[in-house]
């Protein structure tokens, strides 16, 4: 990589006042951001316009996930929403947490190979249908099917005005609903999940491993010290990863529960965690990043730089993108450089995705907040610029997976337990 080069084109603009943005989405050729002010507002990255605002929210946004068409988010409100994004309209509420809904993931259908008790592995393809899978301050997660568009229209109680409480609400009742999961004893912070497997970190200390189809919980994942704040899932090495308060990560089988690897270095809270083909980078409290190999456990590179604590991050097979405290780093995954700051001089940096040549961040100035967005010409000579030109980890599934308007038709009634 090179200093030398520049990116060929940055756009900056303000969004959302001075408010937070708390998560940060590029799909599809739109920009997607929602904010602790409640909102969720779409933009145009060639020209940062706004396409539209997602209104309907009582509270502040912290989780989302896109598919094509279609988004879903969850906030300080209790419920879950899902948006037509082609339309600007909100098309199902869905209620029954009694907390926050701090995480979420859309899951497509996908062709796993799964062993069978006598040794034996069949193709199956799990979920059947797309689906939703929540997680919240209230201890609990759910599991829901993802509306596909134009299916009935179902609003919980106390949508848009109306009577009661979204709490309240029976959760059975909603056609959407499949399960509540249970058992953690405090606020599910993180999940990730993929064919039939969920994975949920909880502030009880504790991992879970479930079967989202069945509902039963597999694996109780015991050993970190303090709160657990984020956690990956594996497939390819059939394990999942985990970040604690107490500065390690933690490496686990989904086979047996045991933990493989116990990642030691971070001085301080692991929140944030990636996994790339090649990779997996922690980022920490302590304001550096590290690498470490996802098959031995062994740590790669260290990345220092960054003043505060890390506040987001992205990385692919090539380089890692960083903010802190008023910096936006790049960096050289493969040995650890650093490559340039993309951002210097502002407040702080609240989230980064990138996606194929676009790089967006949204970060703080002037007590007001501003995206900021970078293009990298695919025939110009950027030699920083290297990576995956298709799908970041923003969007939730890919062209070449299940399109969710057309997976495996209605949910039969034998895959729908209460």
């Amino acid at each position: 990589m090179t200093n030398s080069t520049k990116p060929v084109r940055r756009l900056t603009f303000a969004a959302h006042g001075g408010a937070v943005v708390t998560c940060l989405l590029f799909s599809h050729n739109r920009i997607i951001s929602a904010s602790d002010d409640h909102s969720i507002h779409v933009y145009c990255p060639t020209t940062g316009n706004q396409l539209c605002s997602l209104e309907g929210h009582e509270g502040g946004v912290w989780a989302l996930a896109a598919t094509k068409d279609t988004l879903v988010s969850g906030s300080t409100d209790r419920t879950v929403r899902v948006w037509n994004l082609s339309k600007g309209t909100c098309a199902h509420v869905f209620g029954g947490h009694t907390g926050t809904v701090r995480c979420l993931a859309i899951v497509k259908p996908e062709w796993h190979d799964i062993e069978t008790e006598d040794g034996r592995v069949n193709r199956e393809r799990w979920p059947k249908r797309s689906m939703i899978v929540t997680g919240s301050r209230d201890h609990s997660l759910r599991v829901w099917i993802l509306p596909r568009q134009g299916d009935e229209e179902y609003m919980c109680y106390g949508a848009n005005g109306s009577e009661g409480d979204p709490a309240e609400e029976d959760a059975d009742d909603n056609p959407y609903h499949l399960r509540l999961l249970t058992g953690h004893e405090n606020a599910v912070r993180s999940l990730a999940a993929r064919g039939r497997t969920l994975v949920s970190a909880s502030y009880d200390c504790t991992v879970r491993i479930w079967d989202m189809i069945d509902g039963v919980c597999t694996w109780i994942l015991a050993g970190h010290a303090q709160k657990v704040y984020s956690v990956v899932l594996d497939s390819v090495r059939n394990q999942c990863c985990s970040g604690s308060m107490d500065g390690t990560v933690r490496i686990w089988s989904l086979k047996t529960g045991q933990c493989l690897h116990v990642l030691q270095g971070h001085t301080s809270l692991v929140g944030l965690l990636g996994l790339s083909p090649s990779h997996l980078v922690s980022a920490a409290a302590d304001a550096t990043l590290r690498i470490w190999d996802p098959s031995t456990g062994q740590l790669q590179h260290t990345l220092e730089g960054h003043t505060g604590a890390i506040t987001c991050f992205q990385h692919d097979e090539f380089k890692v993108l960083s903010g802190s405290d008023g910096t936006l780093k790049m960096w050289d995954v493969r040995d650890g450089s650093s490559v340039r700051d993309l951002l210097t001089g502002i407040t702080g940096v609240w989230q980064v995705v990138f996606d194929g040549r676009w790089c967006v961040a949204a970060s703080s100035r002037l007590d007001m907040t501003y995206l900021d967005v970078w293009e990298f010409g695919e025939n110009t000579d950027d030699h920083e610029w290297m990576g995956d030109k298709g799908r970041s980890i923003s969007d939730e599934g890919s062209e070449d997976e299940a399109d969710p308007d057309q997976d495996d038709g209605p949910l039969e009634l034998s895959d729908r337990v209460a």
